[in-house]
């Protein structure tokens, strides 16, 4: 397994956070799903996710070319990106990144390579999740954000409804 990411130093109110936000009970906002439509098209990648980071496990609010609704929190590449709220975190290679080359996710399916994320943060300035695009094929060179990172801002106006 790769590196799990550790926890953020505020864990225990993070988490109250995302208890308090709901997000993992209501029903699937079709939203989201437009909104991580939108970023696997804009950044031309073949996954795309919504995550929300809870105790135990990264669950998937929306997501393409995923399968599943969850994933264990030891294996997220979003655990990781929780940790810098205001920062969005790229990942050229995961296979030249210590944290990820052991990983699930860059060794077997759906075989990881590229991956960028941008921390979704509530009005108290806590990372809840983040929205994330990843790539079978590293990306060498710069990958602007500018995109993932203004769908990310819309995505927390509408987990915080």
């Amino acid at each position: 397994m790769g590196v799990a990411a550790p926890m953020p130093l505020d864990e225990p109110l993070r988490q109250r956070a995302v208890d308090a936000s709901g997000i993992v009970t209501r029903p699937r906002n079709p939203e989201l799903q437009r909104i991580v439509e939108e970023a696997a098209r804009l950044a031309r990648a073949p996954i795309a996710a919504i995550s929300v980071v809870d105790r135990s496990r990264q669950w998937l609010a929306a997501r393409i070319g995923i399968d599943g609704d969850e994933g264990p929190r030891t294996e997220s590449f979003c655990g990781h990106t929780i940790l810098r709220p205001g920062e969005p975190m790229i990942v050229a290679d995961a296979r030249d990144d210590r944290r990820f080359l052991a990983n699930p996710s860059v060794l077997g399916h759906p075989h990881i390579r590229f991956y960028a994320g941008v921390p979704l943060v509530d009005h108290a300035g806590f990372a809840l999740g983040a929205l994330c695009v990843a790539d079978t094929r590293p990306r060498l060179g710069l990958f602007d954000v500018y995109d993932l990172t203004h769908l990310a801002r819309h995505a927390e106006r509408i987990m915080a409804l």
